[in-house]
């Protein structure tokens, strides 16, 4: 139960202080489980949040649910996500409470015009630290570069975009991939 707990509370404080959705939560989650707990390789957690992006829902709930069920199974995944949506429950709830009295408020006004940008800043920062993991030669860069001018230039939907990059992966690395895991059984 102690570990539980520690997953609980290591997702509740990344769902305390995250604004800007889930993609915002992706540098926190990672800097918590990759860089400080140690919970889960980096090349590991390239892989949960790519699962994540694919799955239905939120994607900071799903990497919580991914990375709790890798560490404890089933227990971990449900405690990694309490932690993640319980502290955004509250806060909704005390916001749908008052809301009307807020809305209009020059300092919840002010203070939101600046946690905006940081948000951008965030996301960008998760970006970069995940294609430092995720992009390592020529043929990642490609179809990172693809990936990035069919959605952001072209406009085409994301699921297409994931499914078409999982295809030319395939063909593209096939052959190390085999050879990785080879080496990783042996």
């Amino acid at each position: 139960m102690g570990f539980l707990l520690e997953i609980f509370s290591a997702f509740f404080k990344i769902g305390a202080f995250t604004f800007g959705g889930g993609h915002a939560m992706v540098p926190l989650i990672q800097k918590e489980v990759v860089d400080e707990k140690g919970w889960i390789e980096a090349e590991d957690f390239i892989d949960i949040l790519a699962l994540a992006q694919t799955a239905p829902g939120p994607v900071a709930a799903n990497t919580s649910v991914f990375v709790g069920y890798k560490l404890v199974g089933v227990p971990g995944a449900v405690w990694a996500l309490l932690g993640t949506v319980l502290p955004s429950f509250m806060v909704i709830l005390a916001i749908a409470m008052y809301f009307t009295r807020i809305a209009d408020s020059l300092v919840i006004q002010a203070a939101f015009s600046g946690i905006r940008p940081a948000v951008v800043a965030l996301v960008a920062s998760a970006a970069i630290n995940i294609g430092k993991t995720a992009v390592r030669d020529l043929k990642g860069i490609t179809i990172c570069v693809l990936a990035f001018l069919a959605v952001a230039i072209i406009g085409v939907h994301p699921i297409p975009v994931i499914i078409g990059s999982g295809i030319l992966g395939y063909v593209l690395f096939k052959d190390e991939e085999a050879s990785r895991l080879n080496n990783r059984t042996e």
